[in-house]
């Protein structure tokens, strides 16, 4: 699975009869004009350019390199003029309509993706009033507006008013935050998969563990958004769960029966309906950000682990928002995305994008001048070499041409 929004996609299709990325990974039909420069990844952006190009931005600001500024303008100008965004919109100049499929997934995932860059204020406001209207009464959200609400769409929409400035328990609808929401997806700690959350409840209400929907569930929980940054815990989640009345009570029950779920075998499996149990490395990816937020360092650690050794050959076939997924774990677990198993993640996610060269961020130009003033060949050394060669090139020049000034 490239990304935690198949299963909400999919719900989405059930109500609007349209084809979707599944778990699976179908190879959608070609678009039929050529898909902008600025975009990540050639495949057919129709139903996750925005998400895609989300996490694109996120996981190489995460890694300390600025995206390309053309990146970054595409996505802002994705923007429809009520401030939700479509996973898609080939002629953004053209005024959004009632056939612009709209969601609240790219919306949220792009609200995260320009406040974490910054200088997007007017366009992450717009957005996040957007997502304030379209609310549900159980203080959740779906997939698209006025749809039933998921774990999976609350969470993301969760961590897109957090990242804004907000804060998610005082977005009410109803009298209901999407805390609220939440709480009422999670299962109880008796019976089968107690402490997951559902997707959705079942047509009779009741109510079925979903591990992609946990791993979205334990971030929402936790009031954090794709970008997570790793909690204060020190050693393994506690495997015992108690009912939830509080988001953070939510939290570490999600985070238990995800880390008890890892524990065998450091993954997670794939839940398709009749397909061959096998790893799935997407959700696996989810599950390591989650436990690292939670605080449960060890497990994730393991899992992670796990990544660097099988992930590889997987990002390379899914895309820029897959190799985004493993970067993201590997920032909330500490590591190095440059060193991933012997693949550089970072030069993997920028080659899916934009041509333009590596230009890192104040925090880690600031470690690379640090680092070269340690060095007794630093800085002072390069500055020597740079003016005996512009000596040497002004020479060369002053001799070609006699109107040339020194």
């Amino acid at each position: 699975m490239n990304v935690r929004r198949s299963a909400a996609v999919l719900a989405a299709v059930a109500v609007l009869g349209a084809a979707a990325p599944a778990a699976a990974d179908p190879s959608p039909s070609p678009t039929p004009q050529a898909l902008p420069s600025a975009l990540y990844g050639d495949a057919d952006p129709q139903y996750d350019g925005v998400w895609r190009q989300s996490l694109a931005l996120l996981a190489q600001h995460a890694a300390g390199v600025e995206p390309p500024k053309a990146a970054v303008g595409w996505l802002a100008g994705q923007q429809c003029a009520d401030g939700s965004f479509a996973p898609f919109r080939a002629d953004p100049s053209a005024a959004c309509d009632a056939k612009t499929m709209v969601d609240t997934n790219q919306t949220a995932a792009a609200v995260q993706a320009l406040a974490a860059l910054g200088g997007h204020d007017a366009v992450t406001e717009k957005a996040v009033g957007w997502l304030k209207s379209v609310q549900n009464e159980d203080g959740g959200w779906g997939y698209t507006a006025g749809g039933a609400s998921d774990t999976n769409s609350t969470s993301v929409v969760v961590g897109a008013l957090a990242a804004a400035g907000e804060r998610p328990g005082e977005v009410r609808k109803g009298g209901k935050s999407p805390y609220d929401a939440l709480l009422g997806l999670e299962l109880p700690c008796t019976g089968k998969g107690a402490g997951a959350f559902a997707f959705q409840p079942e047509k009779d209400g009741s109510l079925t563990a979903n591990a992609d929907a946990t791993a979205a569930g334990v971030l929402g929980a936790l009031g954090q958004g794709l970008l997570a940054e790793p909690g204060k815990g020190e050693g393994a989640t506690s495997g015992s769960c108690v009912e939830a009345t509080t988001p953070e009570q939510a939290a570490a029950n999600g985070a238990a029966h995800l880390a008890g779920a890892l524990a065998a075998t450091g993954h997670l499996l794939a839940a398709t309906p009749g397909a061959e149990k096998q790893p799935d490395v997407g959700n696996t990816a989810d599950a390591v950000v989650t436990l690292a937020a939670q605080g449960d360092v060890t497990q994730a650690k393991k899992s992670y682990a796990w990544l660097e050794k099988n992930a590889a050959g997987w990002a390379a076939q899914s895309g820029p928002a897959a190799y985004a997924q493993l970067i993201l774990a590997a920032h909330a677990t500490g590591a190095d995305p440059r060193d991933f198993g012997g693949t550089d993640l970072v030069k993997q996610l920028q080659a899916a994008g934009p041509a333009a060269p590596e230009k890192t961020t104040k925090a880690a130009e600031s470690a690379e001048e640090e680092k070269d003033e340690s060095s007794p060949f630093g800085v002072w050394w390069f500055v020597g070499v740079c003016l005996v060669a512009g000596i040497g090139i002004g020479f060369l020049i002053s001799n070609r041409t006699k109107r040339q000034q020194p």
